[in-house]
């Protein structure tokens, strides 16, 4: 493990990245330059950028949660909210799903995104992790850190931090010109995210640190943590900015951060205007009126603001996370409309409306019309043209590999999807109880053929009877995990089985496991005849005579992951509280749409294309 000498740079935070920039080589600004930085700095209690007073009024984004096409749209709204800075963490799963090159195309190209906001008039902060929580899949960590389910992580430990260096001279050279140091619209970066929350390991922010500084990080950095004076002290370093994350009333965590940080600006990095959903829980909403009157007393007292969120979002595919309360496992709905100013389909809400009011109090609001609700798509109801059953598929979507026991899905190479594990078992004997460890999330056992029960994670104790009448059984069981571990104690979630399978005191052992990533289903035979029960996929077609956001519904239907047009569009779950699932317009074709519904349990008899959403 490479160490970088702390001495080798100075804080931008306290004198200006122009400083900073004297130790990163030649070309850019030198001490003599020094009385007048580029970039954001620090004045005591004030920032300036390039010189001048600022106030941060920001609001984050995730690129990764809104189709490309549609940034420019919402960058658009937040600059008629009167923002006049964008924050966006940057998901390292998403860039780098496989151990090896990174991905920057297409729907990943954060630098297009940071250009489009500087188009648009915002300056930007980044937040590149390399851990960023966000209610996102293992908090942005990429699944095959997993293979070692016990591997150490978020630490002092030299395998993540080599992984974690790797990824940073893929990630951070991108930024460096796009700086405000460099004449850029980025202004900020954060090192690691909540760490007090998490940790104490202060030698690994310092290496975060020097990582980013060595990689031609020169913009001011900060560390943010919850509004505690153990949080702060946990996940701080002395020679960067703290900030603090909170909801309501801003006195108390101000006041918190003033006694552990007495002579820097006031920042709110994240001001939780809403929340986040569990499936089968309530939905959650916050008041848009006290949200103002929250937001009119943090900008009276001089402070910088980030609205978390501010534009909604969607967990598409398989990237929604999960957390623990206690032992419990709480999976995070496809929905991140997080009740944000802008909805999770560019609705400009009441709480937009009644925040725009406040803070045209102390920032000149754009003069243009206010964007209108992005286009809607005509309501409509198809039926299923197509079925074949999941486990009638296996052949067609899988090669099967052998282990003595089983093993966990990242263990074997895989990051999403589902995961299919069978042994034969010898008779003949009579009912025995059928027991799992280590399940990541929910299995559904099936005995020669037959559905004989399910596994949760959050029943840990349940039993399925199996018998085995002949010379010998089939047992199989097919894995469905619901999002890994994104905060707190029980961030290595392996899924699939990374314990034991036991039958009565007897551990079962010769497994065949296939590896179900479903990011290619050409395979498929669809038949037109009766429609088997789950597991099954199922195919409808939907006319569009115009491409407009959609919203699609399954009454009656159980659980499950949708694609439109090939694109995984997420989870769907009758535990609700979210009951349509977001289809942007871009993934609509004029004409004929194929929609394809893997369901686990309980076919509906119809699909529903809405016109308006229904997250609960």
């Amino acid at each position: 493990m490479t160490q970088f000498s702390r001495r080798r740079f100075v804080s931008a935070a306290v004198v200006g990245a122009a400083s900073v920039g004297v130790a990163l080589g030649a070309g850019r600004t030198t001490l003599a330059q020094a009385d007048s930085p580029r970039g954001l700095t620090v004045r005591g209690n004030e920032f300036l950028l390039d010189g001048e007073p600022f106030r941060i009024l920001s609001g984050a984004f995730h690129y990764f949660r809104t189709h490309p096409k549609d940034w420019r749209d919402r960058l658009l709204r937040m600059r008629a909210m009167g923002l006049n800075t964008v924050e966006t963490y940057v998901a390292w799963n998403f860039h780098q799903p496989h151990e090896g090159k990174a991905d920057f195309t297409g729907w990943r190209d954060v630098v297009s995104f940071v250009r489009i906001a500087d188009e648009v008039g915002l300056k930007v902060i980044v937040r590149p992790g390399p851990y960023i929580c966000a209610e996102w899949d293992f908090g942005g960590l990429p699944a095959w850190l997993l293979k070692d389910k016990d591997a150490p992580l978020r630490r002092s430990d030299p395998a993540y931090e080599r992984a974690v260096d790797a990824w940073f001279a893929e990630l951070l050279p991108r930024f460096v010109d796009l700086q405000a140091t460099r004449g850029g619209p980025i202004i900020a970066m954060q090192v690691e995210n909540e760490y007090g929350s998490y940790g104490d390991d202060h030698a690994h922010l310092e290496h975060l640190r020097d990582a980013m500084r060595a990689q031609g990080v020169d913009s001011l950095l900060f560390c943010s943590n919850g509004a505690s004076q153990e949080m702060l002290r946990n996940g701080s370093l002395p020679d960067l900015l703290s900030t603090v994350n909170f909801a309501g009333d801003p006195t108390g965590p101000f006041a918190e951060l003033r006694k552990f940080q007495p002579d820097k600006p006031l920042f709110c990095t994240e001001f939780w205007d809403g929340w986040f959903d569990h499936w089968g829980e309530p939905h959650h909403t916050t008041d848009p009126a006290q949200t103002a009157a929250d937001v009119q007393k943090l900008l009276e007292a001089g402070a910088s603001i980030n609205f978390y969120m501010a534009v909604g979002g969607s967990n598409f595919g398989w990237y929604a996370g999960a957390n623990l309360s206690g032992r419990h496992y709480q999976p995070t709905v496809t929905s991140y409309d997080y009740d944000s100013p802008i909805s999770e389909s560019g609705e400009l809400t009441e709480k937009f409306h009644q925040v725009r009011d406040v803070l045209a109090k102390y920032t000149t609001l754009p003069g243009t019309p206010l964007p209108a609700t992005p286009r809607r798509m005509p309501a409509q109801r198809v039926a299923v043209r197509g079925s074949v059953s999941l486990m009638d598929a296996l052949d067609a979507l899988s090669t099967p590999i052998r282990r003595t026991a089983p093993v966990h899905m990242e263990a074997v190479g895989q990051s999403y999807g589902l995961i299919h594990y069978r042994t034969r078992v010898r008779g003949p004997q009579g009912t025995r109880s059928l027991r799992l460890t280590g399940l990541g999330d929910r299995a559904l056992v099936f005995g020669d053929g037959k559905r004989i029960g399910t596994f949760d994670r959050n029943q840990p104790d349940h039993t399925v009877d199996f018998t085995v009448a002949g010379a010998s059984g089939t047992l199989d069981l097919l894995v469905d995990p619901t999002g890994r571990i994104n905060f707190g104690e029980g961030l290595n979630d392996p899924k699939g089985i990374s314990g034991k399978v036991l039958l009565g005191e007897n551990e079962l052992t010769d497994w065949e496991i296939r590896r179900l990533p479903l990011d290619d289903l050409s395979a498929l035979k669809f038949g037109s005849g009766d429609v088997p029960t789950g597991p099954a996929f199922h195919r409808a077609r939907v006319h569009a005579d115009t491409p407009a956001d959609g919203f699609l519904a399954f009454p009656g239907w159980d659980k499950g992951m949708v694609w439109l047009n090939g694109f995984a569009l997420g989870r769907y779950w009758s535990l609700g509280p979210q009951a349509t699932l977001y289809a942007p317009s871009h993934l609509w074709r004029r004409g004929r749409n194929e929609l394809v519904v893997l369901e686990m349990e309980r076919t509906g008899d119809r699909i529903e294309v809405r016109s308006e959403p229904d997250i609960g």
